[in-house]
């Protein structure tokens, strides 16, 4: 165990408590976690929604051996109140990490951090560490997970009698994710093992987990299933630290020579596939809430027998009925589901996939000039308003090193181009910019904009947001060493900021994540000044459909708008001058789209080219200012 590991504060609201447990389910999820991992490296507190709760109610009924503390929402630090819960600070208070995945993935690693030898904490992170990695906006399965099954399950809890007879799509929408084909990597050799397994049919005995017993001193649970499938076996061999046997894994020629397109395909194991990750972790909880609920109503789980096998397999990993103990949670034992009667069976068909007409319409051939004439003809161009100040630049030469873009890695000619596109932002910023102001850096990666602005700009405070958390520390080291005091960084995906700030910038914001941004200051109604950037990432998603605006939809499809949006990326300086002036025009046509879909929230906004346009090969940047 490593000493000397920093305290940090651990924030999850608290609405109620019904049964076992503590809602918002994002609560009982984060407790959970803490249970398994047995993790005591955090400083809990609950955040009551109102003000009058008895501490003594709370503390009692959460039978775990987690200390936790009662605080109200006005005692947080500041950074914690524009964020939404749970939330983690370290003690300084200037660094914030908050939602869901963000705080469960940071317990993790906080864990394997202070004890290395707990290796199976770490894997919960799954394939290359990415287990709900990406952020809910742009992943279905991160969505799903974070937001609409903890959701659906709270909104199914408290419903009225008539309205919790019937299941909650998000949960048919799991049932069938779990019905779908497993793809992991190397599937392909695992597929052929399946294949030589099934053509044996051995009845091969393999430890799956089960009853208590102990192996190299440590406590594991095993017994024996007379015919597990191939990918059980993979699953829990991993699950002991084991491997598979070597009849398993070896190959018969014939089973060598066996087309891919002719190989069975792999099952669920668990959530995410054969393996268990932080993804099982999340949804155990909000599950088993809605499995008791609808036992007491007397209805029979026929109709979802892939979420109750899931149920029952999580619970032969070890560790996880010992970590529902301590949260007080009492694990249904449910009969195996075989089948279904059919007039039982919901058609699971029929659940709608958010996103399925875009795998559909994205496809497409075809250049853009039969767009780009169909707007014309409708009196549509691109248009560049004229830059307000396209000589302004900051004195780079006497600003600190650790102002400076090109302290890092970068070359020479990469930094000077950064140099200038920071000219652009910060001008803009200055002019928009008065003393008090809060001004949020989104997707500030590591921090070139965020920290000028602080440096430059002390009488205005600056919020740094950004999901990916090694940018966050290199850009809060590079605060520490310039000693700014009026800086926070916030490491959480755009939603779960519900700060209120005056400005919003963000330089080179991917694809989807501009439109984010944008509607950010909209809400907040304050002024932005954004650069847009991988235009061909730009896809309808559960809260954006393009076009955005009432000019733009009622002349161009979904598919002619992605048309446009793949060759706004072809401005790259290697490429025929007479594609990158086509990439150009489609870039301005993209843009001019969002902001006349800004200026129907009563915004007037500007599409301006950077100075000099060499800057980047993604040089538009829009000044938006509410009206």
């Amino acid at each position: 165990m490593k000493d000397s590991v920093a305290e940090e504060h651990l924030y999850l609201g608290f609405s109620h408590q019904y049964r076992d447990s503590i809602f918002p389910l994002h609560t009982s999820i984060s407790l959970f976690l803490l249970s398994y991992c047995d993790c005591k490296l955090f400083k809990i507190f609950l955040v009551p929604a109102g003000e009058n709760v008895d501490d003594q109610f709370v503390t009692r009924n959460l039978l775990g051996d987690l200390e936790v503390h009662l605080i109200s929402r006005c005692q947080l630090p500041v950074v914690v109140q524009n964020c939404c819960l749970p939330a983690v600070v370290v003690k300084d208070g200037k660094f914030c990490r908050a939602g869901l995945s963000v705080v469960l993935r940071h317990i993790i690693q906080k864990t394997y951090e202070a004890d290395p030898s707990k290796k199976d904490v770490l894997e919960l992170l799954g394939f290359k560490k990415t287990c709900l990695k990406a952020c809910a906006e742009v992943s279905q399965w991160t969505r799903l997970c974070e937001i609409s099954i903890p959701l659906a399950v709270e909104r199914f809890l408290t419903s009225s009698p008539e309205h919790c007879q019937t299941i909650p799509p998000d949960i048919l929408q799991l049932e069938r994710k779990l019905g779908e084909p497993v793809r992991v990597h190397n599937d392909d050799k695992i597929r052929r093992q399946k294949l030589q397994q099934q053509k044996a049919g051995a009845k091969t005995a393999v430890p799956v987990l089960g009853r208590e017993a102990t192996e190299e001193g440590k406590t594991v649970e095993v017994h024996e299933h007379p015919r597990p499938s191939l990918e059980l076996s993979i699953a829990f061999s991993k699950l002991l630290v084991q491997k598979v046997s070597d009849a398993v894994n070896r190959e018969a020629p014939h089973i060598r020579r066996t087309k891919t397109s002719d190989l069975p395909l792999l099952d669920h194991v668990f959530a995410e596939g054969l393996y268990f990750t932080l993804a099982d972790i999340v949804l155990l909880p909000c599950i088993h809430q809605f499995l008791v609920f609808r036992k007491k109503q007397g209805k029979n789980l026929l109709n979802l027998p892939l979420i109750s096998s899931w149920y029952q397999r999580v619970q032969e990993v070890s560790g996880v009925r010992k970590a529902a103990g301590k949260c007080n949670m009492e694990l249904l034992q449910l009969p195996e589901l075989m089948s279904a009667p059919e007039e039982e069976l919901q058609n699971l068909s029929s659940v709608p996939d958010e996103l399925e007409e875009v795998k559909e319409d994205s496809q497409f051939i075809g250049g853009p000039r039969p767009t780009m004439t169909k707007l014309m003809e409708n009196g549509i161009e691109a248009k560049f308003s004229p830059h307000p100040c396209p000589n302004w630049t900051l004195d780079w030469s006497n600003l600190p090193s650790a102002v400076n873009p090109g302290e890092g890695k970068m070359s020479r000619d990469r930094a000077l181009r950064k140099q200038q596109q920071l000219n652009n932002l910060v001008a803009a910023v200055t002019k928009l910019a008065k003393p008090g102001d809060v001004i949020v850096d989104f997707c500030s990666g590591g921090g070139h904009v965020g920290i000028v602005l602080a440096y430059v700009m002390p009488s205005c405070q600056v919020v740094l947001i950004e999901n990916k958390e090694l940018s966050l520390i290199r850009a809060k080291d590079r605060s520490d060493e310039l000693g700014l005091n009026n800086i926070w960084f916030i490491q959480a995906n755009l939603d779960y900021f519900n700060g209120t700030f005056n400005i919003g910038v963000a330089l080179h914001a991917c694809g989807v994540a501009t439109d984010m941004v944008i509607e950010h200051c909209i809400k907040a109604r304050a002024a932005f000044v954004i650069s847009p950037c991988c235009y061909g990432f730009i896809q309808n998603t559960v809260k954006f459909k393009y076009p955005q605006s009432h000019q733009f939809k009622e002349i161009l499809s979904y598919k002619e708008h992605m048309i446009l949006c793949r060759f706004a990326d072809q401005t790259a300086v290697q490429l025929p001058p007479e594609r990158r002036l086509i990439g150009k025009r489609c870039m301005g046509l993209v843009d001019l789209d969002r902001a006349w879909a800004a200026e129907e929230h009563n915004y007037s906004v500007q599409v301006i080219s950077m100075e000099p346009e060499s800057c980047s090969p993604k040089n538009n940047m829009f000044v938006g200012i509410p009206t």
